[in-house]
């Protein structure tokens, strides 16, 4: 299918839509015809998304009842169909990893992965009586390679990675198709949201890391010009388009140079040389 083609009304449940990649995927669908669910945890967002004239529901990947809950008044909507889903709801929560409680671990990993896990379970249900649906996983950067003081959304990430490509290959012949997108730093409101968990949930005057974390504080408030590389959330759009309306979807789509370079260093340099440059990355980004 062309980039400019519609979508013939085919319907996507979209996660995490209140703002950034969710928010401009949302609207970018369904200007292309897509019947677009978008969904937010709170309700303020909701009620937002709903004046901008998106169909949108409640929906926290923290909460089961909360998942299906929304699933089931989506496909109430529908007619009990679902062409797609866009996995996009996540969020970061900084600290060393000998900082991260095991409780602040799991709550990051409810969202990232188990709730997005139990989504797509229930979309497979659907896709599989209809023979056919895409599934769009949004991981990160941090799903590829690692940085410091960000240990529980990389391993989230990892892991989420992990379940993408088991699945990929348990759903060949299906017709349901599995891809991943991977973001570097694109404009959202991810660092004010890794800031709010920061300080909610890292003892930063207790910690060996004290120093760091002062320096990073500064990089998470910082106001001014995006970081370099940075690109705005359309940039991720154009890649799930394709994922979800290509004849031949890929399995991977790499978003931002960042992430090109850093997959192929990752092939390229031994774990020395890759853990050196991360360790000048991070250090450079925390001065």
């Amino acid at each position: 299918m062309s980039k400019n083609a519609p979508a013939s009304g085919k319907t996507i449940l979209i996660t995490g839509c209140s703002s950034g990649i969710g928010l401009c995927v949302a609207q970018g669908l369904q200007a292309r015809g897509w019947r677009v669910f978008a969904t937010a945890r709170k309700t303020a967002d909701v009620e937002r998304l709903t004046q901008l004239g998106l169909e949108s529901l409640l929906l926290d990947l923290a909460d089961s009842a909360s998942i299906h809950a929304a699933m089931d008044e989506v496909l109430r909507r529908s007619g009990g169909t679902l062409d797609a889903l866009f996995n996009n709801g996540a969020y970061g929560q900084p600290g060393a990893v000998e900082d991260l409680g095991r409780a602040v671990l799991r709550e990051q990993f409810e969202t990232n992965l188990f709730g997005t896990h139990e989504l797509t379970c229930r979309a497979i249900e659907v896709m599989r009586r209809q023979g056919h649906g895409r599934i769009v996983h949004n991981s990160s950067l941090l799903g590829l390679v690692a940085l410091p003081f960000r240990g529980a959304y990389n391993a989230s990430k990892y892991a989420l990675e992990g379940l993408t490509d088991t699945l990929r290959l348990e759903l060949h012949g299906s017709g349901i198709h599995v891809a991943l997108v991977e973001p570097g730093p694109i404009l959202s409101r991810f660092r004010a949201n890794a800031m709010a968990k920061y300080k909610q949930n890292i003892d930063a005057d207790s910690s060996f890391f004290r120093d760091t974390y002062r320096r990073m504080e500064n990089r998470l408030t910082k106001v001014g010009p995006a970081a370099p590389f940075t690109l705005p959330p359309e940039a991720v759009l154009a890649k799930v388009i394709h994922a979800l309306e290509s004849p031949r979807p890929k399995a991977r789509y790499f978003v931002t140079f960042p992430t090109w370079m850093f997959a192929v260093l990752r092939r390229l340099l031994p774990v020395g040389g890759l853990d050196w440059v991360l360790r000048r990355v991070s250090r450079g980004e925390n001065k």
